[in-house]
């Protein structure tokens, strides 16, 4: 094993220590138990309310005029590309979309437009300044952003990658750096796992087809968030079984997608076109997976002493998620609520599942049908719309089905569509009704064992 300074060890450790604290390491709080980083994205969210829905404005409009310029002045390297080059150069849909998230955004602020999009439920539930998930993803993706470094730049990654490939590999056709990708997720956030995953994917740490696995099995909503989905529900006594239930959905279609389509399908290729190197997975002759991972983490540590590249990739992670991420969330997800709250397509497309639910034994299948897919829009929409529903165990199904589906385009769908994940809408559409279908029998099961 290479021989390595004291001072490189402290290098690795520190900082991957920290970054275990800030991102995965729950504490409670007086609004249950959140990671650090979501702590202090709170703290500032309260602290900037007045003043976070102007400073979006401009943010979405420095973004929208930005990728329209960038239209009429050729780029200077695309070998090499700058922040300027990967914020501003993207193609025509993606230009239109970032001047709707722009739209949208400015009537609710300004308060003038439809009352479609500025309704309460609509695109002001996106950007209320208290508690709106887009004014809130600025903060979150602030300290997210900055922060991740510690996650991605000491050599943690590579210690638990090579270490967890023999798991990761055969069960979730993913690398072994993944694992921190997913107890991120689970113990965190959605959102920063689609960060992390997305930043990894640039760095051409994932292959395509990875990225995608990674970002659509493991990017699941907080402990926390899923107390609040069963308390809406009126079953937060059953929270232990219930969460058990989650995490047995979560492993089994995390198992199963990666082996269908569309996930089966995409490209094995990084970033750049290159073919997937399983290389990088075996252990040379004369080392264990921990020794060969403490040397590849140190190495990693070794390479990024300047504290100087910390912060310009700290900086440029956020500057990046708020002017190439945040105005599609607000695009597609004013959409998706729109079309939840003033249309009826969500009962109709919802109808298929009446059968099914019948089937698999539940009571008020016609009501809960269309709590199957309108999750699509927003996580939260189907709790509130099972609420009303007598039978513990159908409730208990759309808690369980709700939070496993993943794919809903108010946060981590539109997230996904954001970043460069290679991922089309019309993937996500297939993912969501895959996982629908594949969790729904499992949560049945549970729900009928439990009541």
């Amino acid at each position: 094993m290479k021989k390595y300074s004291v001072a490189t060890y402290f290098y690795f450790i520190i900082p991957s220590l920290i970054g275990i604290f800030l991102f995965m390491t729950p504490i409670l709080t007086e609004e249950g138990w959140k990671v650090p980083i979501a702590i202090l994205a709170n703290v500032l969210a309260g602290i900037v309310a007045p003043v976070i829905s102007y400073f979006t404005i401009i943010m979405f409009a420095i973004s929208a005029i930005g990728a329209l310029i960038a239209k009429f002045i050729p780029r200077k390297n695309a070998k090499e590309p700058r922040i300027l080059d990967t914020l501003f150069y993207v193609n025509w849909f993606w230009t239109i979309t970032r001047f709707i998230g722009l739209a949208f955004a400015s009537m609710v602020v300004f308060n003038f437009g439809p009352s479609a999009i500025n309704n309460e439920n609509t695109g002001g539930l996106l950007m209320d300044p208290n508690e709106g998930l887009v004014t809130f993803l600025f903060t979150i993706f602030l300290f997210a952003g900055f922060l991740l470094p510690f996650l991605t730049n000491f050599g943690l990654l590579e210690f638990f990658g090579t270490m967890m490939v023999k798991i990761m590999r055969p069960l979730f056709k993913s690398p072994g750096r993944s694992s921190i990708d997913a107890l991120t997720s689970w113990v965190g956030d959605g959102t920063i796992g689609v960060l992390m995953t997305s930043k990894q994917y640039e760095m051409g740490n994932y292959t395509k087809k990875e990225a995608a696995i990674i970002a659509t099995s493991f990017s699941v909503v907080s402990i926390t968030f899923c107390i609040v989905v069963l308390d809406t529900v009126h079953l937060a006594r059953y929270f232990i079984p219930y969460y058990l239930t989650v995490v047995l959905c979560g492993i089994v279609l995390a198992i199963i997608m990666p082996r269908i389509y569309p996930l089966a399908k995409k490209e094995d290729t990084y970033i750049d076109g290159t073919p997937v190197d399983y290389s990088r997975e075996k252990l040379p002759e004369g080392y264990n997976s921990v020794s060969h991972g403490l040397e590849n983490a140190l190495a990693v540590a070794h390479a990024n002493r300047d504290p100087r590249q910390f912060f310009k990739d700290g900086s440029r992670n956020v500057i990046d998620l708020w002017v190439g991420v945040a105005p599609i969330v607000m695009a597609f997800g004013t959409i998706a609520l729109m079309l939840a709250e003033f249309t009826s397509i969500f009962a109709i497309l919802g109808k298929p599942f009446e059968p099914i639910l019948t089937v698999l034994g539940l009571p008020e299948a016609a009501e809960a049908a269309q709590t199957m897919v309108v999750g699509f829009a927003d996580m939260f929409l189907p709790s509130i719309l099972g609420a009303g529903i007598e039978s513990d165990v159908t409730r208990f199904v759309i808690a369980v089905v709700s939070v496993s589906q993943l794919i809903y385009m108010s946060e981590v769908g539109g997230l996904i569509l954001g970043t460069k994940i290679p991922l089309k809408f019309l993937d996500l559409v297939v993912l969501f009704i895959l996982r629908t279908l594949i969790s729904l029998p499992i949560a049945a099961l549970v729900g009928h064992l439990l009541f």
